[in-house]
Formats: C-alpha cells, sequence, structure tokens
C-alpha cells in the first residue's frame, strides 16, 4: 500500500527477481569447488612434499635471486626507457634514429634469442676495449672475467625491458596537453623542472598501470635466464631439484605457489600507488575528470592549465 506524505504519494520500488544472477552464481561456485577437490584430492600432486620443500634453503634463494633479477632488470629498463622516450621526442634526428633502431631491435628479437646471445659474450669478444673508434685502445679488459653469468642476466633482461618501457613512457608524455608546457614556459620555468614537477607527475597516471603489468611479466621472464645459462633462479632450482628427487611437479607447484605469492604483492603495491597518482582524476558517476571539462562536459584545457599557474620553479 503506497505511503502519503506531505499530501504527496510515495511510490514503494521494489527490486526485480533477477533469478539468471543466482543460476550463473551457483554454477560458478560448483565449477570452482570442482577444480578445488581436483586438486586438493588427487595424491599425485604430494602436497606433503609440497609444503616441505616451500621453506627449504634451495627455494628460497631461487626466490631471493628472483627478486633481484626483477628489481634491478626494472631500474635498468626504466632509466632506458625514459632516456629513449626523451630521445623519440626530440628535435635531434640523430637521436630519433638512434632511440628507434634500439626499440626496434630489442622489441622485433625473441628475449631468449638475446639471453643465448649474451651468454655467448665472452665467445663473440674475448676482450673489450675503450678508446676512439677505428683508433688507439685506452683500456682493455677480458670480457670472462667481469661479466658473469648474474650480471649477464639482469643486463639482458633490462635491456630488453627498456625497449617495452620506452613506448609506454611515450605514450605517458604524449597524453599530457601540451597547454601544460607552454603554461609553464611562459612563466620562465627551465625544461627539467616542467618535466620534473608538471609533466612527469600527470604522465604517471598513465605510465603506472602497464608498468605495474611489465613488472609481473618480468618476474616471470626472469625463468628465461637459464639460457645464459644462471642456476640460481627459481624456476631452474624447482626444476633441478624436482629431477633429483624424481618428483618434478611438486617442487614446481612450490615454485608456483612462490610466484603467486609475490604477483599477489605486487599488485597490491601497484594499487596504491596508482591511487596515488590518481589523485583528482577519479571519475564520478561517470562525468569527464576533474578539472578537465565544464558542467556541459565539453573539454576545458584552460582549467587544466591554470593549475600550474601558480608553481614556481
Amino acid at each position: 500500500m503506497a505511503q502519503i506524505k506531505d499530501g504527496v504519494e510515495l511510490l514503494q520500488a521494489k527490486a526485480l527477481p533477477r533469478p539468471g544472477r543466482w543460476v550463473s552464481a551457483a554454477i560458478t561456485a560448483v565449477f570452482a569447488a570442482m577444480i578445488a577437490s581436483a586438486l586438493i584430492t588427487n595424491k599425485n600432486f604430494q602436497w606433503d612434499l609440497v609444503f616441505q620443500w616451500l621453506f627449504s634453503q634451495s627455494i628460497m634463494t631461487g626466490v631471493l635471486y628472483t627478486l633481484i633479477l626483477t628489481v634491478l632488470a626494472m631500474v635498468i629498463g626504466t632509466a632506458l626507457a625514459i632516456t629513449m622516450a626523451i630521445m623519440r621526442q626530440s628535435v635531434n634526428p640523430i637521436l630519433r634514429w638512434v632511440a628507434t633502431a634500439y626499440i626496434w631491435f630489442f622489441r622485433g628479437t625473441p628475449i631468449y634469442t638475446q639471453l643465448i646471445f649474451w651468454s655467448l659474450l665472452p665467445t663473440l669478444y674475448p676482450q673489450l676495449s675503450i678508446g676512439i673508434p677505428f683508433g688507439p685502445e685506452f683500456i682493455t679488459f677480458e670480457t670472462s672475467r667481469y661479466f658473469s653469468s648474474f650480471m649477464m642476466a639482469f643486463i639482458g633482461l633490462g635491456l630488453n625491458e627498456g625497449a617495452y618501457l620506452a613506448e609506454i613512457m611515450r605514450a605517458g608524455l604524449l597524453s599530457v596537453d601540451k597547454g601544460q608546457w607552454e603554461a609553464a614556459t611562459a612563466l620562465g620555468m627551465p625544461r627539467t623542472t616542467i618535466f620534473r614537477r608538471i609533466i612527469l607527475p600527470q604522465a604517471m597516471r598513465v605510465i603506472v598501470p602497464p608498468i605495474g603489468n611489465e613488472t609481473i611479466s618480468m618476474l616471470k621472464t626472469t625463468s628465461l635466464v637459464s639460457a645464459i645459462p644462471f642456476t640460481l633462479e627459481l624456476t631452474f632450482v624447482a626444476k633441478d631439484r624436482g629431477q633429483q628427487l624424481f618428483a618434478p611437479i611438486p617442487l614446481l607447484v612450490a615454485a608456483a605457489l612462490w610466484y603467486l605469492l609475490i604477483t599477489s604483492l605486487l599488485m597490491w603495491i601497484q594499487s596504491h600507488i596508482e591511487r596515488h597518482f590518481g589523485k583528482g582524476f577519479e571519475r564520478r558517476d561517470g562525468a569527464a575528470p576533474t578539472g578537465t571539462g565544464d558542467k556541459n562536459g565539453a573539454s576545458d584545457s584552460s582549467q587544466l592549465n591554470l593549475k600550474f599557474l601558480d608553481v614556481t620553479p
């Protein structure tokens, strides 16, 4: 029965029945239970052996070196990516060509092939020197003495990752309106300050999500360093110990659990970084981002430019 308040009849809204939601939820729950049962009850996984080796010294050493390789490769890749992204937007054609050639080569060849060539570096170049091209050499050193398998592993991964991150960085920089440069330049700010305080913070909103995905991908790509060969990485250690014990599946499952744990931690960190750089850009009820449009939804770049007029060099 409708209620009347202040002479106005109030309608009582009722939710429409949606049996399809309950049916789909029930079917999904049944399939999830079946998968869980198939994993837990299958004795071939040897779960007792999985948990026995999960925190063993061998597996933990593999986890440690996998994390170190991931961090070093991403640091090298990020530094190269920022440099190459800036070079690709340079007015100097030589810088643009060098950056384009670097990205073309490392994106166009498989990472596994690149790592194999890095492992052959001491064979291809027994000695490396620093000097004038086609002229005198000032410093000469043996490659095998200074380039260990660990160093070649993270350098190879970092060089490959830099090519992919360079395009991500370039896309992030291009996403910032040119009016930001113009407004800051009109105030007399130097280019380095404009890039550091105005352009990069806004570009990070676009850059962070794909970089997070690349970091997670790099964590798993480290398993390919066995091509060098580097034998302390998690997947190699798990496979090697599994073959010695004639139980490869439990050791690989233990490695997979560590990958899942680290990936979950990286996803949590990524979400917090995205939230930090996304301040002021949250969408509400499908409206345009704050400060980027008027009441009618029209774009107003002048409002975005005026945000930075109070920034001092």
